[in-house]
């Protein structure tokens, strides 16, 4: 089959949870034989690379602004996959899904996957939220198929619009863990001497409510003098936001920014963190989290449902009341003071994520899809 995918920002994926899903989703259809195109933006994947990993990146110019970015790479993105001859078109994320109303026109066959709701971020106001709304309504009832990457999220456009959509999550990819050299000598951290944070710098992902736990713990003297705090995770339209973190941090010596982790760097934080925290107030169904996971990391999140499917609370992870800073502060200080739990809820975590679909399987299912509706 020839394929296309339109709505991710490209690849290979350095940040973005959208972008690690088709990451993986795209090189495991190429291998299976087929012919991949994924539309990238040249201020997210290199000018000059055209093929990766037997995947054909095809880049299509956009207006790299908050508000034109997406939409505008998407729009162009359908023109080409139409003119390319795509048996299938797969759009990613409610925004660009609208524009599949065009190749259905034309009796092109496509398929969408909603990987959270993007107009309930504060990102969005006004008439781009209504554009999302929009959006959602589309990749609802347009496409041949629906995919959704959390129960949440199936049950949400069941409910809704009284359309099924296929349950298709993400897949793991069980890492080796590495030892610290980055992160030793750029930032003077110590294995297992850190919390980290990791996710993309916007409002949702409540950032703040991390530093503001670890400064209050640490003013109390209820947390050890080594021990520091990593925010890793960059600007996604979300300038002030970012400023606003920054702030807060109050140029603090052990508060550590890194910007957006890949490569060795990712590497080493999930290698060598104490606890991995995510105290979001919504996601869709977040890979870093599942990463994390992988890792053997003891996770504290917020109570919300996509963590409650990731997570078994006190089993293989720990929640807090979503709404509730302290109990969020309280849980943090628990797990910091208790290591023998730390390390009973991250073997947990990585026994779970041993049993859970690879990459692989997600191909497959996926592929399934796409011959099921040809």
């Amino acid at each position: 089959m020839k394929i296309a995918f339109i709505g991710q920002k490209g690849i290979p994926a350095t940040f973005g949870g959208i972008e690690f899903h088709v990451d993986s989703l795209s090189r495991g259809l190429a291998a299976q034989g087929h012919e991949v195109l994924v539309y990238v933006r040249d201020w997210y994947t290199p000018k000059n690379l055209r093929i990766y990993d037997g995947v054909r990146l095809v880049h299509v110019p956009t207006i790299h602004t908050k508000h034109l970015d997406a939409a505008v790479h998407s729009f162009l993105c359908t023109f080409h996959a139409l003119a390319a001859g795509a048996d299938i078109i797969h759009y990613h994320a409610i925004g660009p899904s609208f524009f599949s109303i065009l190749p259905r026109l034309l009796g092109r066959k496509t398929v969408a996957t909603i990987h959270r709701l993007d107009w309930a971020t504060d990102k969005w106001k006004g008439p781009a939220k209504a554009a999302l709304k929009a959006g959602e309504w589309v990749l609802a009832k347009i496409p041949n198929r629906t995919i959704a990457v959390s129960t949440e999220l199936t049950d949400y456009i069941r409910n809704r619009y009284g359309r099924k959509a296929l349950h298709i999550s993400h897949g793991v990819r069980l890492p080796e863990p590495v030892p610290s050299t980055i992160l030793r000598e750029k930032y003077g951290l110590g294995d297992k001497e850190f919390i980290l944070f990791m996710s993309r710098l916007v409002s949702e992902k409540r950032a703040d409510w991390m530093i503001r736990a670890f400064q209050d713990r640490k003013k109390r003297s209820a947390l050890p003098d080594n021990l520091k705090l990593v925010i890793a995770g960059g600007d996604s339209a979300s300038a002030a936001y970012v400023r606003r973190l920054r702030e807060i941090a109050g140029g603090a010596p052990d508060i550590v920014f890194t910007g957006y982790a890949t490569g060795r760097l990712k590497q080493e934080l999930l290698s060598q963190a104490m606890l991995f925290v995510l105290p979001s107030d919504l996601e869709g169904f977040p890979i870093a989290l599942m990463e994390a996971m992988s890792y053997g990391l003891c996770c504290l999140c917020s109570d919300i449902l996509p963590h409650r499917e990731a997570v078994r609370n006190g089993v293989d992870g720990q929640l807090f009341r979503t709404a509730d800073f302290a109990d969020f502060g309280a849980k943090l200080k628990d797990l910091i003071e208790n290591p023998e739990r730390r390390k009973a809820l991250g073997d947990e975590a990585l026994a779970r994520m041993r049993k859970r679909a690879s990459w692989m399987d997600v191909v497959r299912q996926t592929e399934a899809v796409y011959r099921e509706i040809l």
